[in-house]
């Protein structure tokens, strides 16, 4: 064979292994979207009850068609509190078999007969970009994206397949696979080396499966390198890992500890049984053997493992030591985002929900602070300490709006279903309307300050008065923030009364204490205090109202 054409070999295996591992992401990507609200019910399952996570990690994984993505998802859930190391540990142990159905997949064509996937896969990939190019349902879009995906994997495979098959009886191959056999540390570090260059399990296990397709592969080998790329499959959530809290990084070295200690076992067991059938260890491995035994060891592994879950969880505190962090004030809020991360863009129908979390979030500190300071504004001498929180939350409401805008950039990047996109664009608008509405708080703290430092109080009559208008206005925004929340349009639509009667209340009060002003039953200076307070509060109410529409039109 002439130089051009291994050149033109290595250029197929090059190509192939591309359309492969960009197959692998479109399928992923279709499926994420059509599953993305029932990712979410998954996710809801989960308790401290390790075997429903077991269960969500397999069902995840094997939707998303990558254990690493769902560890590296793990990490970030850990990173922002949304789930603990107990439920970590669950999942991460599931998603080792969640992701034995990529192998299945890959070896389809040894075992699928007359429907062989590479035989139809063009047929696939062709009526898939018909519909995506001129299709306009979503929902046909996503399925579309999906068969695109498949049709690029296998055609993918299939330039692998072609390219490697001339080297089947190539010494350098057979002589490379026997070391790998005769060495099974050597074999497993292999294994493990190409999975985390290339950070993919699945990527890995189906070149390996390519290979012994055109039995290129022994037993021993393939057994061997199939026990380092579980390993190798954990260098993404550790990289996920740098820079998250120290918890995060637990959950990362029990997704190491469970692989090294999965390997460690079968490592053994085969050592040992490949001693005793010397002839099988020799013989070529088929790419529906390497899948067969990718289930059994995983499956087996999760159940063996599963009772020391705990004792996982122990091991990363003793490698990975938490410090004793000095206890906060409880009142006062850190800058920080507590349910977005950047490992959660790796799933897009997850990051668009905790970033309505986070949303959720500022609004409840501006209602906090709106409660803390209108508490206040109903008292003859206002707490400098309460009105020191308030500019202190303030200050975290405003880095909370920078920083949530530019997590919903990224978010509005990723591959959304209309809803989704609908859902961060209204995101935008709502955070506005959110920091806005803390603008106004922290002007009735000031104006606390104000009436404090001048000494001045309101008549009984008045403080009555502000007391309701207080309520009115705490009601309407809770409701407009607990719709979001729930996406519940019958809720916004039950903020958006209330803000009616706030104004209706707002006008009213206004009237009688002009009139208490007219008549010099008030002091001037706190008359115009209490009119200032009435403006803000009506604002407020107003934003409310906004939030809730934008509820109200997601939903229509």
């Amino acid at each position: 064979m002439s130089t051009l054409s291994h050149v033109g070999n290595i250029f197929s295996f090059i190509g192939g292994l591309g359309m492969f591992l960009y197959g692998m992401n479109i399928m992923a990507d279709g499926l994420q979207k059509a599953a993305g609200n029932k990712m979410r019910e998954l996710l809801g399952y989960l308790t401290n009850n390790r075997f429903l996570g077991v269960l969500v990690g397999a069902l995840v994984t094997a939707i998303i068609q990558s254990s690493s993505a769902t560890t590296v998802m793990v990490v970030g859930f850990v990173n922002a509190g949304i789930m603990n190391l107990t439920q970590a540990a669950g999942v991460i142990m599931g998603a080792n078999v969640g992701t034995t159905v990529t192998a299945w997949l890959v070896s389809a064509n040894d075992w699928a007969g007359a429907l062989k996937p590479e035989f139809f896969a063009p047929f696939v990939l062709g009526i898939g970009a018909f519909i995506v190019t001129f299709v306009k349902k979503e929902s046909l879009k996503q399925k579309a994206e999906i068969a695109v995906g498949f049709g690029v994997l296998f055609i993918g495979l299939s330039f692998m397949s072609s390219a490697i098959g001339v080297y089947k009886d190539a010494p350098f191959f057979q002589n490379a696979f026997r070391v790998l056999g005769n060495n099974p540390v050597l074999g497993i570090v292999v294994g493990a080396v190409v999975t985390a260059i290339i950070q993919s399990s699945s990527a890995s296990v189906g070149i390996l499966q390519t290979l012994a397709a055109k039995g290129i592969v022994n037993w021993r080998s393939a057994i061997f390198i199939t026990l380092g790329q579980n390993i190798g499959t954990c260098i993404t959530a550790i990289l996920s890992s740098a820079g998250a809290n120290k918890t995060a990084k637990r959950a990362a070295t029990i997704h190491l500890l469970f692989n090294i200690m999965g390997a460690v076992i079968y490592g053994v067991i085969m050592t040992i049984f490949f001693s005793v059938f010397n002839d099988l260890a020799t013989q070529h491995i088929s790419s529906t053997q390497i899948s067969i035994f990718h289930s059994i060891f995983n499956v087996s592994v999760t159940i063996i493992l599963f009772p020391f879950a705990n004792l996982l969880v122990k091991i990363s505190g003793l490698i990975i030591h938490e410090d004793e962090e000095e206890e906060d004030d409880e009142d006062v809020e850190e800058m920080v985002l507590r349910h977005l991360d950047p490992r959660i863009l790796e799933t897009p129908s997850f990051a668009v929900e905790n970033a309505v979390k986070e949303v959720v979030r500022m609004g409840d500190i501006v209602l906090k602070n709106m409660r803390r300071i209108t508490k206040e504004a109903t008292r003859d001498k206002p707490s400098e300490k309460q009105i020191a929180k308030v500019f202190h939350d303030e200050e975290v409401i405003n880095h909370l709006e920078t920083m949530i805008t530019e997590y919903l950039v990224k978010i509005s990047h990723l591959p959304l279903t209309e809803k989704q996109s609908k859902i961060v664009n209204d995101l935008y608008y709502t955070i506005t309307d959110i920091e806005r509405a803390g603008d106004h708080v922290e002007n009735i703290a000031e104006f606390m300050q104000n009436k404090t430092e001048k000494n001045l109080q309101y008549s009984e009559e008045a403080r009555k008065e502000m007391g309701q208008v207080r309520a009115a206005t705490l009601k309407t925004f809770n409701e407009a923030i607990r719709a979001i929340e729930a996406d519940d349009p019958e809720l916004a639509k039950q903020a958006r009364a209330s803000e009616t009667a706030m104004d209706q209340l707002e006008k009213a009060v206004r009237k009688k204490h002009i009139k208490r002003l007219g008549e010099e039953t008030c002091v001037p200076e706190a008359g115009v205090i209490f009119l200032d307070v009435l403006t803000s509060l009506e604002r407020i109410s107003d934003h409310a109202d906004n939030i809730a529409g934008y509820v109200i039109e997601e939903n229509k």
